[in-house]
Formats: structure tokens, C-alpha cells, sequence
């Protein structure tokens, strides 16, 4: 593979592909965090993936620490994924009717997530969430929501309020063509901050149907929960008969245990999921206890559909994922353990070199704000030096390692990600970081 710096020569081939894009395409992209547009530059278009390592169309290979946004887990083309997904598609791409290979993919799923009694599967984790407050708000019968600053819960309208991801990446205050009143249903409190929550609780004690949250955060960078944060929200919610939703889209196999709801010992009532389940393609859960899933339909009243949910090559390529992983626990506890290694490698680096920054990581994703003071909520995040994580970005990119193109995203690693990729992607660091200076 060929690791060679960036040149212009080099970049044309993907400046060409921009520019057709662009005909087709709002900004030449198909979601808003693939542009450039916050780092600058042309976006890279990828055209192959093999491990830890993504080619570029003009030919030249990256360590990737994106993954398609979390979901690869197993690296890129995992022969176990590529062969259940070969498998199916000899068998029909879709039939818009139940088969087996949904049960088990919930099987699998299931096994690692026992708390969900009943699950529905969709196509995304946007689907999972909007679906999940239908619910919520139908099991109770309450019209409000409850987020925290800087979660991001997909693009649906009511949680467009407030959000990180591509909203934080590009300081959007709020949403054109979300209405007020759908805005004026959705709540904001600030993550680990119980007090507030109280107080809201206690405002409005019969109309909020649910609180949503990422327990580790991972759209506004990864920020992880105070000590006693999580299991605060969990009791003031009982208190007050409100569900908890814990958006695990992200942070669901991320960390030492297959969810953060393990890892914290929290009993959310409902649970979203995605990328890793799907395996890299399109697929996304949500479910809980039985007794609130059962107000779905067709049981139910509460109406929620997908014509390509369950779909057999998505299922197939998750259940070979999680199979994979089941069946080789060690292979996450080293990577776990090359992810330590790197982060703490970053940071080191970083006060070596006198570039103020923090390093926050939940098991195998990671997040490295250029600020002075620890970050634990969106209004920390937001005193990162963005034009000085434009550089870095750049300059990573230039050693041949590729990194997210927003200071409020995460990175993650695979468990293609050995030593050797980890050894250079520091010494890449080692290489940038005095120049941010």
C-alpha cells in the first residue's frame, strides 16, 4: 500500500469527482459531515477499504480512524461480513416479507443487549430514534421530550433542537423547516447536569413522555458521563414516570462491554442501535421491555414501517459481525488496549509539544479537542480551537492518516487497527502537532 504524503497532482483525481458530484448533489456530497466544508479542501472519495485502510480515487491508501462513522468494527471487507453478505444476495436482494435471517440477527442482538425483551429492526439509526419517542410518547400518553445539549439523535425534526454532530460542525443554531411548535415539544438540558434535569422534572411532572440520551456521547466528540450521572437520570425518570431512551447508535460495542448501559449498570426502558449491528450496512434497532414494545403495530396503536426494515443483506452482515465478535472476545480487550495506548500517545504528544488539548476515549472511540479545559458537556466542546483542528486535520491527512473532518466527531478503531497502524498514526502526531503551536 502506498502511504506517500498528499500532493496537488494527487488530489486532482478527487477534485474531479467533487466537481461532477457536485451536478447531482446539494454541496457534492450525500450528508452534510462528508464535506469539508468545516476543515477545508476537497472531500477524499473513497473507492476502496481493506482493514484498517481506505484507497482514495487517486489511488493513494490512509489508515482510516472514521469507519464509516463507527459501524466497522471489524475493519473494512471482513471475509466473515463479505461472505454473509455474498450469501444472501445469491438468495434475492429483498422480499418485503419476514425471514429467518431477521430472527437472527435479534437473536445475536438480543444475546448481547438482554434488557430488550421485543425489538423492531430499521433501516437507520434516525428511523430508530423517531420511532422510539412515537412510542414513548404513545406508551404514555405525554406530548414532551427530553435531550441534552450537543446529543444528536438523527435528523428528525424534534431532535434537530440543540444538536452536535453536522449541527455542531457547521454552528447551525437551529433547523429551517423544523416548526416551532415542533421545536417548543423538545426540552434541553445540559449533559451531566442532574440539577437541571430536576428542575425541568419537576416543572412539567405530567407531560414529558421520555429523556433521550447518548449515555457516552460521541456527536458533539466523545464525552463521557460523570461518576453517578447515568444512574441520577435513571432514578429521577422512575420518580417522575418518564422513560429513558439510551441512544446506543454510537457507543453500542464500543466499550468494555457491548452497551454502555452494561458498562455504567443502567436499565434504560427503551434502547436504540446501529452501525456495528449492521456491519457497515444499512440497518438500525430499537426495542425494550416487552410491554412497551407491544403497543407497537400491528399488536398496538402505535404505527411504525419500513419496506426494506429487516432487509436480508443488512441482517446477514450484522449478525456475521456480531457472530465474529461473540466468538472472539480477546480481539476487543487488545483493542481496547492499542486504544489506550494511542490516546494516551496523543495526549502525551500534545503537552510534549505545548499544543493545549484534551484526549477523551470510551473504549474504542476517541475524540482529541484542541482546548485548554477538560471537556464534560457541549459548552466545553465548544471552546475547542477549530481552526487549529483544521490543521491537524490536514496535516494528518497529509502523513496518510484520515481522520474525521469535524472537531465534534469521534474516531474509531477497528480490530484491523494493530500496532503498526498505531505506531504510525503517532508518529504522525508527533510530526503535526508542533506545527499547531
Amino acid at each position: 500500500m502506498n502511504d506517500k504524503p498528499t500532493t496537488q497532482t494527487d488530489q486532482n483525481a478527487n477534485d474531479q469527482a467533487f466537481a461532477e458530484a457536485k451536478r447531482f448533489f446539494p454541496g457534492g456530497v450525500n450528508s452534510p459531515v462528508r464535506a469539508f466544508k468545516a476543515v477545508g479542501g476537497t472531500p477524499l472519495f473513497f473507492e476502496e477499504g481493506r482493514g484498517a485502510r481506505v484507497r482514495d480515487a487517486s489511488g493513494r491508501w490512509f489508515i482510516d480512524l472514521v469507519g464509516s462513522w463507527g459501524p466497522l468494527l471489524l475493519g473494512h471487507a471482513h471475509p466473515d461480513v463479505v461472505a454473509a453478505v455474498r450469501d444472501a444476495a445469491t438468495s434475492g436482494l429483498s422480499f418485503g416479507a419476514p425471514t429467518r435471517r431477521e430472527t437472527a440477527l435479534a437473536q445475536a442482538i438480543v444475546a448481547a443487549f438482554p434488557r430488550l425483551e421485543k425489538l423492531r429492526l430499521v433501516c437507520s439509526g434516525t428511523e430508530a430514534t423517531m420511532a422510539a419517542l412515537r412510542l414513548a410518547r404513545g406508551y404514555t400518553g405525554r406530548p414532551l421530550i427530553v435531550k441534552m445539549a450537543g446529543c444528536y439523535h438523527g435528523h428528525g425534526d424534534s431532535l434537530l433542537v440543540d444538536a452536535g454532530s453536522g449541527v455542531a460542525t457547521f454552528g447551525i443554531p437551529g433547523c429551517a423547516g423544523v416548526t416551532a411548535a415542533t421545536a417548543a415539544e423538545t426540552l434541553v438540558v445540559p449533559f451531566n447536569d442532574l440539577p437541571t434535569l430536576r428542575a425541568l422534572l419537576e416543572r412539567h411532572p405530567d407531560k414529558i413522555a421520555a429523556v433521550i440520551v447518548e449515555p457516552v456521547p460521541g456527536n458533539m466528540g466523545v464525552v463521557l458521563p460523570t461518576c453517578g450521572y447515568l444512574e441520577g437520570v435513571r432514578a429521577l425518570t422512575k420518580q417522575y414516570g418518564v422513560l429513558l431512551i439510551f441512544d446506543e447508535v454510537m457507543c453500542g460495542f464500543r466499550g468494555s462491554k457491548p452497551g454502555a448501559q452494561d458498562v455504567f449498570a443502567v436499565d434504560p426502558d427503551l434502547t436504540c442501535l446501529g452501525k456495528v449491528v449492521g456491519g457497515g450496512l444499512p440497518l438500525a434497532v430499537y426495542g425494550g421491555r416487552a410491554a412497551i414494545m407491544d403497543r407497537l403495530s400491528p399488536l398496538g396503536d402505535v404505527y411504525q414501517a419500513g419496506t426494506l426494515a429487516g432487509n436480508p443483506l443488512a441482517v446477514s452482515a450484522g449478525a456475521a459481525t456480531l457472530r465474529h465478535l461473540a466468538a472472539h472476545p480477546e480481539a476487543l480487550v487488545a483493542l481496547e488496549g492499542r486504544a489506550a495506548r494511542l490516546v494516551e500517545g496523543l495526549a502525551q504528544a500534545a503537552a510534549r509539544h505545548g499544543v493545549p488539548a484534551q484526549a477523551n476515549r470510551y473504549g474504542t472511540m476517541f475524540t482529541v479537542f484542541f482546548t485548554d479545559r477538560p471537556v464534560s458537556d457541549y459548552a466545553s466542546a465548544k471552546t475547542s480551537d477549530t481552526k487549529r483542528f483544521a490543521r491537524f486535520f490536514h496535516g494528518m491527512l497529509a502523513e496518510g492518516v484520515y481522520w474525521a473532518p469535524s472537531q465534534f466527531e469521534a474516531a474509531f478503531l477497528s480490530i484491523a487497527h494493530g500496532d503498526a497502524e498505531i505506531d504510525a498514526i503517532l508518529a504522525a502526531a508527533d510530526k503535526v502537532l508542533p506545527t499547531l503551536r
